[in-house]
This record gives structure tokens, sequence and C-alpha cells, in this order.
């Protein structure tokens, strides 16, 4: 007689979504709810859950990865907020030194207002070049190649202004990293178990239907 196991199918998306333990996605403002549908699509499709522990771990892991992903762009958008500060403040003095054009008059106020925009020159630059103004791009390169410096220069300058708040980023994309390692850890040894279990009672079942035919054989006629 031939035993037929049947096999639980995979949980869908939905379920994995609406069980009320999970609560809603933990999506912040300005984040794409379809995105993390479809991540979370694609991460149970693949690990294919086959009982509570497993979609618990599933969603665990979906959670996760959208943690690590969005520690990343975070950092991105915070080293990119801080180049046109340090930008601003290595383009001032080179600004200033740039050839004056000659006055044809206008008096002392002309001049004052010439200063002034003398000194507020790194500042502007600075301020269109983020707006992503084409002539202000090529003005700073032109600026930072006069005194051998490139935007390379700019941002390893940012960066290591701010070395510690992104030591901290990294700490914590490494965090969510590893937690997210540990579980899918967990999944495996959690299926290696269950595995073990089910070759222990295949065996039961072959070495009991073996005794079986084995006494059916010796039996007197």
């Amino acid at each position: 007689m031939t035993n037929k196991t049947k096999i639980a199918p995979a949980p869908t998306v939905q379920a994995l979504s609406c069980l009320s333990i999970f609560g809603p996605p933990p999506l912040l403002p300005g984040e794409d709810a379809a995105s993390y549908d479809d991540l979370l699509a694609r991460v149970s499709g693949n690990l294919k859950p086959s009982d509570i522990f497993e979609e618990i771990w599933t969603r665990e892991i979906v959670d996760l990865i959208w943690e690590t992903a969005r520690w990343r762009r975070n950092l991105a958008a915070f080293i990119a907020t801080v180049i046109p500060k340090v930008l601003e403040r290595m383009l001032k003095p080179l600004a200033q030194n740039q050839p004056k054009p000659a006055s044809h008059g206008g008096g002392i106020l002309a001049k004052l207002h010439a200063a002034q925009a003398s000194l507020n020159g790194g500042q502007n630059l600075a301020t269109d070049w983020a707006a992503g103004d084409p002539a202000a791009k090529e003005h700073v390169n032109q600026l930072l190649a006069s005194a051998g410096l490139t935007m390379e220069s700019v941002v390893a300058q940012a960066l290591a202004s701010e070395l510690d708040k992104i030591e901290r980023f990294n700490r914590l994309i490494a965090s969510a990293e590893a937690r997210c390692n540990a579980l899918l850890h967990e999944v495996e040894r959690h299926r290696a178990t269950f595995a073990q279990k089910l070759r222990g009672e295949l065996h039961k079942i072959e070495d009991a239907e073996f005794q079986t035919i084995k006494a059916n054989s010796i039996a007197p006629t």
C-alpha cells in the first residue's frame, strides 16, 4: 500500500501580509507600498514557507531586507546633502581669488555690491550646482580645476567631515544584514530538522512494512 503525503501549499502574499500578528507593512512616508509587496512576493516565492514559523520568518526577513535598503538610501541622501555645504566652503576662496572685471565707475555703492557678490559667490554657485544648473556645474569644475581639484576631492572632504555619522549608518546596515542572515540560517536549520524527522518516520514505516512482509512470508499456509 502506498502512503501519499499531502504537502500544504505555500501561503499567498496576501496571507503573509494580512496576518494580524504582523500588522501593516513597516513603511515610512514616501516609501512605495507596491515595491514592498513586490519584495514580499519575490522572497516568499523563493523561500516557499511551509508552516507558521516559516511564515513569520519570511515576513521578518522581508522587513529586514527593506530596512537595509532604507538605511542605504538614507545614507546616500545624507551624503548628498553634505556635499553642497562642503562645496560651498571649498569654492568660497576660489571665487574670491577670481580676477574682478574692470570697473567703469558706479561709485562706492557699486564697489560694495561687487565685493558682496564676490563674498557670496561660493554660496550662490554651490546652490546653483546643487539645483543642477549646467552653467554652474561647468563653472564649478573650472574653479576646482584651477586649484588642482575635482568633484572627487569635494566628495572625499564631505565623507571625511561626517565619518562618525556615516559609520553609524553602516553599523545599522550591518546589524540589519546580520539579523536577516540569522533568520535565513534559522529557516535552514528548521528545514534540516524537519527533514531529519521525516527521514526517521519513513525509516519506521519501511521497517514496519518489512516486518509485515517478512511475517507474511513465513506464515504457515
